[in-house]
């Protein structure tokens, strides 16, 4: 562990009115859905609930082009002069950036330029990713993601799990910052569960995620895909007949739809967190997933999910568990903590 360094979560200290002041910058942001961006907005919503104001700097607000290999996800293009305007013209006391593409490599210059300290929360295995899209090695993407977040006064990690593995993997300056749910919109709905099981993949259709995994697996009852992306189409034509696919669902609809799972199934191998694992948790299902970081860091084995490399034994085995449990692991992990803990490990810039 790095001296000066303690995974206990920190205590919010008070910050001035003056100082209430924060940049984010993302390279993910609406209309795209992943746990980035609900993660970023939660974050946004809590902070000015608090009295701070937030600016949330994303691709949107510059020319941007689509990734060839993942065409939901755009990329600002030559953002660095108006990502400084819009910097000074919202004059922060504070500047956190949420990922490692365009943006954020455009961030982290122009602070090292002006000497400002600045934070950076780890949130993608992109080494992981790009060993699945393109199938080459992953190493020259993680010292990529070591060198970038090496300039962060402190980087931000969800979990003790994650903050062990990249430790290991020479990454300094570690802070936990935990990752919540909204309990209040993601509960159960008493009565929506069916006599026939109903298992359930919740999260993108993408190679990263292995929902084929999920398809393939041999499970009673019906199987039901929450979630799009660029497999879906060709899974859709091979499971379609075994498999309903309700593509991305929202608020209310997404609720009632896990609420009437028996069980998710996670079949992510390349998670720092997993927001759908608790997700699924506060509305009372369990969750079978691969024991992993993310899954692993958040599931009492046998208690509120079960971890296996054999998903379809941990699918089975979900269903004798106590909906309740889930629930009460959910509660564990709520908005108010982890703001607290993300406002604590703020640094002023200067």
């Amino acid at each position: 562990m790095n001296k000066g360094i303690t995974t206990e979560e920190p205590s919010a200290l008070p910050i001035s009115n003056g100082m209430k002041r924060l940049v984010i910058i993302t390279d993910t942001w609406h209309p795209k859905l992943d746990g980035i961006v609900r993660t970023t907005q939660q974050f946004k919503t809590e902070l000015e609930n608090r009295s701070w104001e937030v600016l949330v700097i994303h691709p949107g607000l510059f020319w941007s082009a689509p990734l060839p290999y993942y065409s939901e996800l755009r990329v600002a293009l030559m953002p660095g002069r108006k990502l400084a305007r819009l910097v000074d013209n919202f004059k922060p006391a504070h500047v956190h950036i949420m990922s490692e593409g365009p943006l954020g490599l455009a961030a982290r210059r122009l602070f090292l330029k002006r000497k400002w300290q600045f934070t950076t929360t780890y949130h993608t295995h992109l080494h992981l990713y790009a060993q699945v899209h393109l199938r080459g090695s992953s190493r020259p993407v993680a010292r990529l993601l070591r060198w970038f977040h090496s300039a962060a006064t402190k980087t931000f990690v969800s979990t003790k799990g994650l903050w062990s593995e990249l430790e290991a993997q020479g990454f300094k300056n570690l802070v936990l910052c935990p990752l919540a749910v909204d309990t209040d919109l993601f509960r159960p709905i008493p009565g929506a569960e069916h006599r026939e099981p109903i298992f359930s993949y919740f999260g993108r259709l993408a190679p990263e995620k292995s929902p084929e995994d999920f398809l393939a697996l041999d499970l009673p009852g019906k199987k039901v895909v929450i979630g799009d992306g660029p497999l879906r189409a060709s899974l859709e034509k091979k499971y379609g007949g075994n498999a309903q696919f309700l593509g991305y669902l929202r608020g209310p609809k997404l609720v009632a739809a896990l609420s009437r799972s028996s069980v998710v199934v996670f079949t992510s191998r390349t998670e720092t967190f997993g927001l759908v694992v608790l997700e699924a948790l506060a509305c009372g299902v369990p969750v079978a997933a691969y024991d992993v970081t993310g899954p692993r860091d958040i599931i009492t084995n046998g208690v509120d999910g079960v971890l296996s490399d054999d998903l379809q034994s941990a699918a089975l085995k979900c269903l004798t568990l106590d909906r309740n449990k889930c629930r009460e692991k959910a509660l564990q992990y709520s908005w108010e903590k982890s703001t607290e803990a993300f406002i604590a490990n703020l640094v002023p810039i200067a």
